[in-house]
């Protein structure tokens, strides 16, 4: 049996918000009215679609292949009802952006407020991903992450210029142990690790000499958040090895010590990028006509 569409949208948001709390503030309605909804949905469809336990919930196999089906599709109808608004003077829609914690700023910086103003009847949904997201299958209209990690066939617009990574450690630690002078002094030293989405851990790369220069970090200590690794290393945890906009602040402020400057690769920075169309939305026109213009930024070369 079909399941309503009304049905299938609270489904998306407890999924999406992992607490039916949550789902319920965000659609009006109340936790008992959700729960309802899911057992007759569940029985409608003859499978379970949420584990549920007192502290959170999450998806079944079942519910997990669902909403990787039911996102875009759901979408999708946003963005033709949409459309039927845009007739108005006014646009409204959504606009989905995957992005990591500072490209998030990036946007926030770019004058989000201002751009609500103008256009009241749209909004931005930001989610934050440290892996680099597939736009179509995910139901994002667009994203932000570094150049060189962007798929050749997008167009970009740069949110930010040339960057590079710093390696860096509190006066505390460093009264305790040798200053590294090359890369591969680190060995002798405490690092803070990064683990990428995949699991991997990050090997540093540096540069002496025109040579390309690999270190597997030593170090106790493993976080996926460049914010929680650059707070650590201010704590004196170790040394850290973060893109340079992490650790900037604290740098000037004497919290941290930039290490082996000399050998520190540099690299394109962020950018927002998206498919190009032939038709875009109008909210989506909108945003792009103010991140080139009244954003702030400048359009990147091709």
């Amino acid at each position: 049996m079909r399941a309503p569409l009304d049905d299938l949208a609270i489904f998306l948001a407890i999924a999406e918000h992992g607490s039916f709390r949550r789902a319920a503030l965000l659609l009006g309605l109340s936790p008992s009215a959700l729960s309802h909804t899911m057992r007759t949905l569940e029985n409608r469809l003859g499978a379970r679609l949420l584990n549920c336990t007192t502290r959170s919930v999450g998806l079944t196999d079942a519910g997990a292949r669902l909403i990787a089906r039911l996102r875009p599709a759901l979408i999708s109808v946003d963005s033709a009802i949409a459309e039927l608004r845009n007739d108005a003077d006014q646009p409204a829609g959504r606009i989905r952006i995957t992005t990591m914690e500072y490209g998030a700023a990036l946007i926030i910086e770019r004058g989000i407020a201002e751009f609500h103003e103008r256009h009241p009847f749209i909004e931005i949904d930001l989610v934050i991903e440290s892996a680099l997201m597939d736009l179509a299958a995910g139901g994002f209209d667009a994203g932000v992450r570094f150049r060189d990690d962007v798929p050749p066939d997008m167009t970009l617009i740069q949110l930010s210029p040339q960057a590079s990574l710093a390696a860096a450690a509190a006066p505390a630690y460093l009264a305790n142990y040798q200053i590294p002078k090359r890369p591969i002094d680190l060995l002798n030293h405490r690092c803070i690790r990064q683990r990428f989405a995949s699991g991997r851990i990050y090997r540093w790369e540096f540069e002496d000499d025109g040579r390309s220069v690999t270190i597997d970090p030593p170090g106790r200590l493993t976080s996926n958040s460049l914010t929680a690794i650059a707070a650590a290393a201010v704590r004196g945890a170790g040394i850290c090895y973060v893109p340079i906009h992490h650790v900037a602040a604290q740098i000037e402020t004497g919290q941290l010590v930039r290490l082996l400057e000399d050998y520190s690769p540099s690299f394109n920075g962020h950018c927002f990028f998206y498919p190009p169309s032939r038709h875009p939305t109008r909210p989506f026109s909108a945003f792009i006509d103010h991140l080139r213009n009244g954003g702030g930024m400048r359009p990147a070369a091709a």
